[in-house]
């Protein structure tokens, strides 16, 4: 174990969480910026990067991104407005989700964004009807489409298989007279996402080569212009044993090819990678304090400050196997490994483990602990409100200096939002 884990350009994690608390969240803007700019010299020139903030909606995370050049695609109006607020320009947003509500279609209107990807004909209908209500012309749309193939590979599939998530392939081709009937719509393009944490290239680029094809098949059968198409992303990090990371180089080769001859027959439109995962989990950190260290029938337990309520991704909650993300010891990350832990949080629930039996140096009350590649599905994605804990602090290092990029939730916060009625029991 490297010594370097217990430091962020120039900072030992010590200091951070002496200053900022635990838990805590710690990202490293070098990574940020070392993993977009990799991806970014190795993808097409055609092909842009848009960044998808569920998997980090920082606003300060989203802005780093942005202003190395991506866009961003969101999925509520909270994230429409971080993306706006962290600088994104209007034509490189798209919002995607299959419940979008009134207010969400009127704010994207109202933003002029790149395209509303649309989920279900009714969708279609009620974002046509509310641009005519505000005498605006015709609002560009993009198909999400559920393709009839499938793929594999991935740790959640999309495709080819009933979802709640876009149009069926083949129910789009129906749709022609409907779209064409409609006045203040615009469809320009397709959208599709096979699935998630993908660890082979070839299962990407057979996507994209797939997507593609039914991007073209479907702009010519329903007749609209292709201008953009969405092929997704799902590029996947590796978190466990026997894992490896993408072979980015042959990434790189094979989208290069895919996309040059479709380029060819598609001048000007304008493709679109969308990536979360990618982009931010190896440049984050979860940095938890040991409280205390216990035996329980054999298995030496360490309970942590931190759990499920702020890193239920690493908890496994919903694995058929627990798995573990890989955890550094911080406070002596160059001492050999001493035995093995079980790292709990402090949480009254059997699922509060963060890793199972991992091999540690000899981990003391007091010490500190850190879950690596957790830059992607932390706090957000987490029940930080179980048991009243609240959110943790987050914190951006960049250029040698840490920021604050979310403060600690209070209990006054936490409470805040909530009413006691008198209960009057006299009367």
């Amino acid at each position: 174990m490297s010594a370097d884990a217990a430091q962020i350009q120039g900072n030992s994690m010590a200091d951070l969480a002496e200053r900022f608390g635990t838990p805590l969240y710690v990202y490293d803007a070098e990574i940020l910026e070392r993993t977009y700019r990799e991806l970014r010299d190795l993808l097409p020139d055609a092909v842009d990067v848009f960044y998808s903030l569920k998997a980090n909606p920082n606003i300060s995370v989203c802005a780093f991104l942005n202003a190395r050049g991506a866009g961003a695609e969101v999925s509520s109006y909270t994230e429409l407005i971080t993306a706006l607020r962290a600088g994104v320009a209007p034509r490189d947003i798209v919002f995607l989700g299959p419940g979008k509500d009134p207010r969400e279609l009127t704010a994207c209107v109202e933003a002029g964004i790149h395209a509303v990807i649309c989920e279900s004909l009714d969708e279609i209908r009620q974002l046509d009807a509310l641009v005519a209500e505000r005498g605006r012309g015709r609002f560009p749309v993009i198909l999400r489409v559920n393709p009839s193939f499938s793929t594999k590979g991935s740790g959640l599939a999309m495709g080819g298989k009933p979802r709640q998530f876009g149009i069926d392939e083949e129910e789009i081709r129906e749709y022609k007279g409907e779209l064409a009937a409609l006045d203040h719509i615009r469809v320009m393009g397709v959208h599709a996402y096979m699935g998630t944490r993908f660890l082979q290239h070839e299962d990407i680029v057979h996507n994209t080569r797939q997507i593609l094809a039914a991007a073209e098949d479907l702009a010519g059968r329903v007749g609209f212009p292709l201008e953009t198409v969405d092929f997704g992303g799902g590029l996947g990090v590796a978190y466990f044993d026997n894992e490896t990371d993408l072979d980015l180089a042959a990434l790189g080769e094979g989208l290069r090819r895919e996309t040059a001859s479709f380029a060819a027959r598609n001048p000007g439109c304008r493709l679109v990678t969308e990536l979360g995962r990618f982009l931010t989990a190896t440049a984050g950190t979860y940095v938890v304090r040991a409280r205390y260290v216990k035996e329980s029938r054999g298995e030496t337990f360490v309970v942590a400050d931190g759990g499920t309520h702020h890193h239920m991704a690493a908890v496994g909650v919903g694995s058929f196997v627990k798995r573990n993300f890989p955890i550094v010891h911080l406070s002596r990350p160059s001492e050999p490994p001493a035995q093995r832990y079980t790292l709990t949080g402090p949480l009254c629930t059997p699922n509060d483990v963060i890793a199972k039996k991992v091999e540690l140096p000899e981990v003391r009350p007091g010490d500190l602990l850190g879950v690596e590649r957790s830059g992607a599905y932390g706090p957000t994605a987490s029940p930080g409100l179980f048991l009243s804990h609240g959110y943790p602090a987050e914190v951006l290092v960049h250029h040698g200096r840490a920021h604050l990029v979310r403060d600690r939730d209070t209990t006054e916060e936490l409470l805040l939002k909530q009413h006691l009625i008198d209960f009057d029991d006299t009367q």
